[in-house]
């Protein structure tokens, strides 16, 4: 293994399960920028469950999961003030999830209304 993976890991396994859900939901949504296999996106949002007890961090990802269809650099601004209501604030998370379901729903409804009138 190189180095970098070694330190990558070492640094990862210090980290509370919490830092590490935000650390995975960073990359993924970064390799989710750089798509590397031409894959069908799907047009319509998925059918994914809120569980009931869920971390700001597993909604968004969760979201970005049920909108593979929307740009997330376009939601990255909003997505992120709404983390920091959750963080540095202390916004309960059940409040901002809410808050990001509506959000998504919003860039969603917005994003296919202008498909249709284009």
């Amino acid at each position: 293994m190189k180095p970098e993976k070694k330190k990558l890991l070492r640094l990862l396994e210090t980290l509370s399960a919490e830092q590490q859900d935000t650390v995975f939901a960073f990359v993924e949504f970064l390799a989710a920028r750089n798509p590397t296999v031409d894959v069908a996106i799907p047009q319509e949002p998925l059918a994914i469950p809120r569980p009931p007890e869920e971390s700001v961090v597993k909604a968004i990802k969760r979201l970005r999961e049920t909108y593979p269809m929307l740009n997330t650099d376009k939601l990255l601004h909003e997505t992120s003030s709404f983390m920091m209501k959750h963080v540095m604030h202390g916004k309960p998370a059940v409040e901002v999830i809410d808050e990001l379901e509506a959000l998504f729903a919003r860039y969603y409804e917005s994003q296919k209304d202008s498909e249709i009138s284009a």
